[in-house]
This record gives C-alpha cells, structure tokens and sequence, in this order.
C-alpha cells in the first residue's frame, strides 16, 4: 500500500473507533438540550461511565453487562444533575461543572484498583473479512456499539418527531409557559432527559474502556463529554446531524496517528490537537450572525 492508502485505511478505521463515544455523548446532549436543559456533567458521566463499566466487565467477566454498568451509573448522575437543577436558584451551567466534577473524582477514587487489571473486551465485528489487506481487515473491526450509536440516532430523531414523548420534550424546551399552560409537568420531563442523556454518555464511556483503547486510566476522555457541547450546537440539536458532525470529530482525532503510521512526526502534538482545533472552528462558524440560534431549544440557559 502507498503513503496516502496507509493514511487513508488508519483514518478511516480511527474515525469509526474516535467517532463513537463522540456520537453517544452528543446524543444525551441533544436529548437533554431539547428539554430545555444545558448539561456540562456529561463529561463526568462519560468517564464514570467508563470506570463502572470496566471494574463490572472485570468482576463478572460479561463486557455486555459492563455497557449496562456504565449506562447506570452515568444515568443516576445525569438523575442528580436534573434533580440538583430543580432547585431554586440553581444554574444549569454552574452544577453541570460541578457533576462533572464529582463524577471524575468519583472515577478516580474508585477505579483505582482496576488500572492494572484486564477486564474482558466488547467482540469486534469484522467487516473487513473480504480483503486480504491486514491493515484494511483491521480498520474495519467496528464495534458492534458504533452500530448502537447510528440506531439510537435514528431512535431519537423518530422519537422527537414522531411521538407524544418527543413532542412533550420539544415543547418544555421551546417554551415553559407553554408548558404550562398545557399542564405538562416540566421539572419531571427535564428531569428524564437528563438521566436519559447521562446514561448515552456512560455508554460512550463504556466504549473507552471496553473497545477503545480498551482499558482504565485517568486520562481516558481527554475532554470528549466537554466537546460534545459544541457538537451539538453544530449538528442544530438534530439527532442525524449529530452522526455526522462525531464522524467529523472522529476524523480529526484520528489524524495525529494516521500520520504516524506512516513515519511523519513532525508538528506530532499539533496534529492531536486536531479535534480541540475542530471544536474552536465549529465554535466560531456556528455563532455567525444570524446563524447562532437556528434549531435552538428556546428554553436553554445559554440562550436567555
């Protein structure tokens, strides 16, 4: 294979691996967001996530019961953001940096005893059993929650479109009094988005741990739960959208090793920096005149 196809093969297999806790975590984003609710402690969630799911695959040898772990334990931290948030006087943004906070520490607290261990891995699916390339049979080992992620994509776009559940979650977003005035009971619709969207987040966590890189560490998220904010302000809170723009993230943060594969080191620590580049980039695009608020839930904190 040629320079380029070696560069092209390694970022086509990092940009299905990097784009999925990208995608996850971007999808509790946009659930919770839709509700009216902006929610910073996803980052805390993912990692604890990744943490809980790891030490349960380790302890019961079952990764897929590791996925469940880590969906629980992001959820109830999602459910303490959203019940923290109902307080008077509370900002969304202010105790979503703090959730994100306390999940951390709480990660690294406890997952202490399982750096070292091996914990069993998620399966693989081949996809790539029909080429006799090793480097393109390895690119497209896809795990099987990257197929999860596009499902519940797709799940989440029927379900903001297609059902009273999603139009109850479109309208406390877009507006409380009309809410109100349609007697929904608010606190308790945000209050579900929000563990339901943590609980995405403890999934992409999962996939750290359990696919990719497949292990537990401090420094397994590098601030993805954080630049899933910005995803989905560039996705326009749509669920589809939000497939894309992880992929495009994924991308990003598979240049730095693509480019390696093939011996150029140079600029090594400005290509990793890649996807925070993207993250600025899509930042001050997406916050053009007149463009900022196109898709915005009316009810979010950033935007009153």
């Amino acid at each position: 294979m040629s320079a380029i196809e070696t560069i092209l093969v390694a970022m086509l297999a990092g940009c299905l691996r990097v784009s999925t806790p990208f995608l996850f975590v971007s999808l509790g984003e946009c659930l919770t967001e839709k509700s009216g609710r902006i929610n910073l402690g996803n980052e805390g969630a993912l990692v604890l996530g990744a943490m809980v799911a790891y030490a349960v695959s380790y302890q019961t040898g079952n990764p897929w019961l590791g996925v469940l772990g880590g969906a629980a334990a992001g959820g109830a931290l999602g459910l303490l953001h959203g019940g923290l948030c109902t307080l008077a006087r509370v900002n969304d943004v202010a105790m979503g940096i703090a959730i994100m906070l306390a999940g951390t520490g709480m990660a690294f607290f406890f997952g202490k005893p399982y750096v070292q261990p091996s914990a069993p891995q998620l399966p693989s699916i081949p996809l790539g059993f029909w080429s006799d390339v090793p480097r393109i049979r390895s690119a497209l080992n896809v795990s099987p929650l990257f197929f999860l992620g596009i499902a519940a994509a797709f799940g989440l776009y029927y379900i903001f479109r297609g059902t009273r559940m999603g139009l109850r979650i479109r309208i406390v977003g877009d507006s409380a009094d009309a809410a109100r005035a349609l007697g929904l009971p608010i606190e308790r619709i945000r209050l579900f988005a929000t563990g339901a969207g943590s609980a995405l987040a403890g999934i992409g966590g999962a996939f750290l741990s359990l696919s990719y890189p497949g292990s537990w560490n401090e420094g397994l998220s590098s601030g993805q739960g954080l630049m899933a904010v910005a995803l989905v302000v560039f996705a326009r809170w749509n669920p589809l959208a939000c497939i894309g723009a992880a992929l495009l993230f994924g991308a990003a943060g598979a240049l730095g090793p693509s480019l390696q594969t093939v011996g150029i080191t140079w600029g090594y620590y400005l290509f990793y920096a890649a996807p925070y580049v993207a993250t600025l980039v899509m930042l001050i695009v997406t916050v053009a005149p007149g463009r900022a608020l196109a898709g915005m839930p009316g009810e979010l904190s950033i935007g009153r």
